[in-house]
C-alpha cells in the first residue's frame, strides 16, 4: 500500500487531537504529504426553505472563513517530518467535503477522530466519521479519543504502524 498522501479533517475540538497525532505520526513515517481540512457547514444546508432569507450576511461569513483559516494554522502538526503540510478551510455539508476533497486530491488514506457517541446522541447528531467510511473511495482510519490516553504535545511518540510503504 502506498500512502503518499493523508488527509486529516478537523473541527479543532479536543477529540481530533488524539487524530492529529496519528495522522501525523502516520504522514511522518511514510514521508506523505499531510493534508489538514476544516470544513465549515453551510447552514444553508440545514435549513428550511421557509428560512432561506435568514442567510448568513457575506461579511459575517468571510469572518468565519478568516476565523476558520486563523486556527488552522494553530493546529500544531509535528510538521518536521513531514513532507508537506496543506491545510484547507472548506464550506459545504461536512462530510461530503471531506470525501470529495480525498476524490479530489488523490488522498490515499484519511486520519479522522471521532466522538465516540451512542445511543440518542448518535442516532440525534450522526456521526460524521461514520459518513466519511460510509462514502470515501481511500481506506478511513478513525480515532476515538475517549479509549485512548491524549498524548503530551512535548513528548514524542514512539509509532510504528503495521503497514510497509512499497
Amino acid at each position: 500500500m502506498n500512502v503518499n498522501r493523508i488527509l486529516f479533517p478537523t473541527d479543532f475540538s479536543e477529540h481530533s487531537k488524539v487524530a492529529e497525532r496519528t495522522a501525523c505520526d502516520y504522514a511522518a513515517h511514510f514521508g506523505a504529504e499531510l493534508h489538514v481540512l476544516h470544513v465549515l457547514n453551510d447552514l444553508c444546508l440545514m435549513m428550511p426553505d421557509a428560512a432561506a432569507e435568514l442567510l448568513i450576511p457575506p461579511k459575517v461569513l468571510e469572518d468565519l472563513i478568516v476565523s476558520a483559516e486563523e486556527e488552522i494554522e494553530k493546529v500544531p502538526l509535528a510538521t518536521a517530518a513531514c513532507n508537506k503540510v496543506v491545510r484547507v478551510v472548506r464550506i459545504g455539508s461536512t462530510y461530503a467535503s471531506i470525501v470529495q476533497y480525498a476524490k479530489d486530491n488523490a488522498i490515499d488514506l484519511i486520519v479522522i477522530g471521532t466522538h465516540g457517541r451512542t445511543g440518542l446522541p448518535h442516532a440525534l447528531l450522526g456521526s460524521i466519521a461514520e459518513r466519511v467510511v460510509q462514502h470515501a473511495q481511500c481506506p478511513v482510519l478513525t480515532v476515538r479519543s475517549d479509549q485512548l490516553v491524549a498524548v503530551d504535545e512535548k513528548k514524542s511518540v514512539d509509532f510504528q504502524p503495521e503497514l510497509k510503504p512499497a
